[in-house]
């Protein structure tokens, strides 16, 4: 019996300028040249980011004037294939050259992902190993189910878990400096 020859289309690799085309309503990332579809945020997600978006402004924009705090959807361009899109960015007022024709183009100084059930992996991993690659100095990694935040910062180019809390506690910034928060004000 002969064996069937099937032609496997090549695995597209997309780039920024693919992105730019891209014509629907809905929200992508692009990871590592993989374009990602970005499901609609549940309500929890989006009352636990108000809640941190207002304390991080109040600190960061109003208190300090350090830069801007920005929610999603704002896309951050790392490089031709990683276009992400993090909950919230915090950009530096000496990073905000960086902005051009609306979006970011290099690392913000701090990246926020609170992480559902389906960006788990996304958030956890890749975007963890993205951020640091391109030298995002600060991630923090919001866990709503589990009622933790995680704060790393980049030290020598790698992640050090700076800060952490579970349920109660405090966890504070390496980049804003004096900016902590209590978990329970967040995730409650």
């Amino acid at each position: 019996m002969k064996e069937a020859v099937v032609d496997r289309p090549k695995r597209k690799v997309w780039t920024y300028e693919d992105y730019l085309r891209l014509t629907d309503d809905k929200r992508y990332e692009l990871i590592n040249g993989r374009l990602e579809e970005m499901p609609a945020p549940s309500f929890e997600h989006q009352k636990f980011l108000k809640r941190l978006i207002n304390l991080l402004v109040n600190f960061a924009e109003m208190e300090r004037g350090l830069g801007e705090i920005l929610p999603v959807p704002f896309d951050v361009i790392l490089s031709d294939t990683v276009v992400v899109q993090p909950d919230i960015v915090f950009i530096s007022n000496e990073n905000l050259k960086n902005i051009k024709q609306g979006r970011l183009f290099g690392p913000p100084d701090l990246a926020v992902e609170i992480v559902s059930p389906s960006s788990y992996y996304r958030d956890r991993y890749e975007k963890f190993n993205l951020y640091e690659k391109h030298g995002i100095k600060e991630y923090w990694i919001v866990l709503p189910g589990e009622k933790v935040i995680e704060v790393w910062c980049l030290k020598d180019g790698k992640y050090v878990l700076h800060s952490v809390a579970a349920e109660k506690g405090e966890v504070k910034s390496c980049v804003l400096k004096g900016f902590k928060i209590k978990v329970e004000e967040v995730l409650k």
